[in-house]
C-alpha cells in the first residue's frame, strides 16, 4: 500500500499543532478518550431508531491497554467505528471533524442523551506529541470489512484492510523514546494513566477500563504479598453536579470538595446553579471554611475548573470569577462555550461573560442569604474573606460597590447583646451567638433621630481606637462609632462615599463638631480671636501641622490630632508603607486641636502674652502628646523627654 499525503495544508497544520497548539502533552489522552466517547454516542443514538444495534447502554466501554515491552498504548472503543472512506476523510484531512458533522446533521433533533464533545477534528493528532507512529484499526458497525490507518506524522499515511472482529476503533500509539527533557515512558505507567483519566475524563459517561496490578496479602502466609490483576473502571462517569440535588447529601458534597481541592475541612457553603435559557450551564461552587495559607499573597491563583460535557477543559478559568470573589472554588460545566481548537483556551465571547456575570450575582445572593439566615456562619466567613470584599469595593473605581456594600461589616461601639435566639424543644429560647460585627444596614437602622452621618474611627486595634479623644466625645453624645482596624477600611469607605444617603465621617476630621449652632458660632469667634496665638504655635511646631485651632469635640482631653482634606492621618501611615514611584511621602493635612474648655487653653493664651519661649515649648509638647494618643511615632523622643524634664525642675 503506497503512502498518501495529507490533504491541503495539513502538513503545516500538523507540525504547528504538535509544537504550538497544545500546552501540555498529557492532553492527548483526554482528546482520544473524548473521541472514543463520541463514537459510542453515535452508535447509541443510532440504537434508538435501529433495532439492528443490540448493544445496551451498559455494554459500551472504552479500554486502555499499556504495553511497556512494546512501548505501545492502546485506546479502544466499541462505538460506531469508521469505514475506509471515513478513515480517509476524518484522519486524512486534519481539522475534518466527524463529530461536528454528526452534530450538525442532528441539530434539529432533540435527544438529551447525545452530547458530542469533539468538534474540531484536530484532537486525534495531539497523540503525535507523544507517539512517533499511530496505528488505527476500525470497523464500522454493520460493515464486514475492517481497515487500518497508519502514520508516522506529517510525511503521510497508509490505509489498508485488516482483521478486526467487533465494530469499533482501536488506536495504538507507539510511544517515543525518552529524552533528557521528556520521559515519555510515564504514559505507559499505570499510576500516570489512572491520574490523567481521573483529572481530565472522570465524567465521561461510559466506563473507561484498564487491567491494573495490585499487591495483596498472599493467602496462608504472614507478611507475604502477591501481585494480582483486576479489570478496573477508572472513571466515576456521573458527575456529582449532574445528579439531582435531592440525591446528593452534604457529606457527598464535602467529600467531593475535600478530595478535589485538598482541604482537610468541609466547605462552609455549597452553591449549586443550573442555568437555562440564554446560556445553559451547571455550576458547583464552594466557599472554604478558612482562607488558604497563600490566599492574600501574589502566589494565589483564582479560577474555576471549566468542563465541557463532563470533560475538563481548563483547571483554572480566571475569567469566570471576579477578584472580589476569588476565594470561591468549584467548577462550571457548559457545552455552549466557544472553545478554540485545542480546547485548552477559552475564547472571550459573549457566553463566557454571561456566565461570569450570572455567577457573580449568584454568589452575592447566597452570601447575603447566609448573612441573614446563619449569621454565625457568615461571620466565620467574613473573618477569613471580609478583607477581599472591601478590596472589591475599592478596586476598579468602585464599580462593584453596589453589589458588595451590604456584605461588608465592621467592629462597632454598639454594646447591646445582639444575639441569635434558638428555640429549644420545650419552647424556651436560648441565646447562643453574640454578633462581633455590624453591617452598614444595621448601623443605619440604629441611628439616632436627626443623625445624618455614619461615624467611624481608624486605628491599629479596637482597644486603641476606643482611647482616641474624639471617639470618647462622640460616644458621650450617644452616637455609634464603627471601628476601622484594617488598612483597606477607610479607602473602601471613601470609595463608597455614602450609604443609604448617609455620609461617612471620620471622627478624627477637623470638620467634626457635634455642638449646638450657638456653640459653633462661639467657637468660630474664639478661633478668630486667637489667630495670632495659633500662628505662633504652628510656627513653633513646624510643618508637622497644617494649622492649630480650638475645638468643641473634646470632653476630658486637652488636645488631639485631626486632619482636613481627603487623606486622614491613618491613611497617611498606610500609604507611606509603600512609597510612590517618585519616592515622595504622602502627607495628611494634620490639625492640632485644643480643647477650648480645658485649663490648658487659658494657659496657652496667657503664655502668648507673657512667655513665648515657654509657649513654643508647650506647643511642641502638646503636639507630641497628641501624636502619642493617636499612636503615631515621635520624630525625636529624646527632645520631648528633655522638654518634660525642664518643666519638672
Amino acid at each position: 500500500m503506497s503512502k498518501k499525503e495529507f490533504k491541503t495544508e495539513s502538513k503545516k497544520l500538523l507540525d504547528m499543532m504538535v509544537h504550538s497548539i497544545y500546552t501540555h502533552k498529557e492532553i492527548f489522552i483526554r482528546e482520544l478518550i473524548s473521541n472514543a466517547s463520541d463514537a459510542i454516542d453515535k452508535l447509541y443514538f443510532r440504537s434508538l431508531t435501529d433495532d439492528s444495534v443490540t448493544l445496551k447502554h451498559d455494554d459500551y466501554e472504552i479500554r486502555i491497554t499499556p504495553d511497556k515491552e512494546a512501548r505501545t498504548l492502546t485506546i479502544s472503543d466499541n462505538g460506531c467505528g469508521m469505514t475506509e472512506e471515513e478513515l480517509e476523510n476524518n484522519l486524512g484531512t486534519i481539522a475534518k471533524s466527524g463529530s461536528l458533522e454528526f452534530k450538525n446533521t442532528q441539530e434539529s433533533k432533540e435527544n438529551e442523551e447525545i452530547d458530542i464533545i469533539g468538534q474540531f477534528g484536530v484532537g486525534f493528532y495531539s497523540a503525535f506529541m507523544v507517539a512517533d507512529k499511530i496505528t488505527v484499526k476500525s470497523k464500522a458497525f454493520g460493515e464486514e470489512k475492517a481497515f487500518q490507518w497508519e502514520s508516522t506524522g506529517a510525511d503521510g499515511y497508509t490505509i489498508e484492510p485488516c482483521e478486526k472482529d467487533e465494530a469499533g476503533t482501536q488506536i495504538t500509539l507507539h510511544i517515543k523514546e525518552d529524552t533528557e527533557d521528556e520521559k515519555y515512558s510515564d504514559y505507559l505507567e499505570q499510576y500516570t494513566l489512572q491520574e490523567l483519566i481521573k483529572k481530565y475524563s472522570d465524567y465521561i459517561r461510559y466506563p473507561i477500563r484498564m487491567i491494573v496490578e495490585r499487591q495483596q496479602p498472599k493467602e496462608g502466609t504472614e507478611g507475604e504479598f502477591e501481585t494480582v490483576q483486576e479489570d478496573e473502571t477508572l472513571n466515576s462517569m456521573v458527575p456529582i453536579w449532574k445528579r439531582s440535588t435531592s440525591d446528593v447529601t452534604e457529606e457527598e458534597y464535602a467529600k467531593f470538595y475535600q478530595d478535589k481541592y485538598f482541604d482537610f475541612e468541609a466547605p462552609l457553603k455549597v452553591i449549586r446553579q443550573n442555568a437555562e435559557g440564554t446560556s445553559e450551564y451547571v455550576a458547583l461552587l464552594f466557599i472554604p471554611a478558612r482562607a488558604p495559607f497563600d490566599y492574600y499573597s501574589k502566589d494565589f491563583e483564582k479560577g474555576l475548573s471549566l468542563y465541557s460535557s463532563g470533560v475538563m477543559i481548563m483547571d483554572r478559568c480566571k475569567d469566570l470569577l471576579p477578584d472580589h470573589f476569588s476565594f470561591v472554588k468549584g467548577l462550571v460545566d457548559s457545552s455552549d462555550l466557544s472553545l478554540n481548537i485545542s480546547r485548552e483556551m477559552l475564547q472571550h465571547d459573549r457566553q463566557l461573560k454571561i456566565i461570569a456575570k450570572a455567577l457573580e450575582k449568584k454568589i452575592a445572593t447566597e452570601l447575603s442569604k447566609m448573612q441573614d439566615e446563619d449569621r454565625e456562619k457568615y461571620e466565620k466567613f467574613f473573618e477569613n474573606f471580609g478583607t477581599q470584599l472591601k478590596w472589591g469595593i475599592y478596586s476598579e473605581y468602585g464599580s462593584h460597590k453596589d453589589l458588595l456594600q451590604d456584605l461588608i461589616m465592621f467592629k462597632s461601639s454598639y454594646k447591646e447583646e445582639d444575639n441569635v435566639n434558638v428555640e429549644n424543644a420545650d419552647g424556651s429560647e436560648e441565646k447562643t451567638f453574640t454578633k462581633k460585627y455590624t453591617s452598614l444596614k444595621e448601623y443605619v437602622s440604629r441611628m439616632k433621630e436627626g443623625q445624618d452621618k455614619i461615624y467611624y474611627a481608624s486605628g491599629a486595634s479596637e482597644d486603641k481606637i476606643k482611647l482616641l479623644p474624639q471617639v470618647e466625645s462622640v460616644l458621650a453624645k450617644g452616637y455609634e462609632v464603627l471601628f476601622f482596624t484594617e488598612d483597606i477600611d477607610e479607602f473602601a469607605i471613601q470609595m463608597l462615599r455614602n450609604y443609604d444617603e448617609k455620609e461617612f465621617l471620620n471622627v478624627c476630621k477637623d470638620s467634626l463638631d457635634l455642638s449646638s449652632e450657638e456653640d459653633k458660632a462661639k467657637l468660630k469667634e474664639d478661633n478668630e480671636k486667637s489667630a495670632d496665638l495659633f500662628k505662633f504655635m504652628k510656627e513653633s511646631i513646624g510643618d508637622k501641622v497644617a494649622k492649630v485651632q480650638f475645638t468643641n469635640s473634646l470632653t476630658n482631653h486637652a488636645v488631639c490630632l485631626s486632619s482636613e482634606g481627603d487623606i486622614s492621618v491613618g491613611m497617611e501611615n498606610i500609604l507611606n508603607k509603600v512609597p510612590d514611584a517618585q519616592g515622595m511621602p504622602v502627607k495628611a493635612e494634620t490639625v492640632l486641636e485644643i480643647n477650648k474648655d480645658h485649663p490648658v487653653a487659658a494657659t496657652l493664651t496667657q503664655l502668648f502674652e507673657s512667655d513665648k519661649d515657654k509657649l513654643a515649648q508647650y506647643s511642641r509638647i502638646l503636639f507630641a502628646q497628641a501624636c502619642l494618643i493617636n499612636g503615631m511615632p515621635l520624630d525625636n523622643p529624646s527632645e520631648v523627654a528633655e522638654m518634660v524634664c525642664d518643666l519638672m525642675v
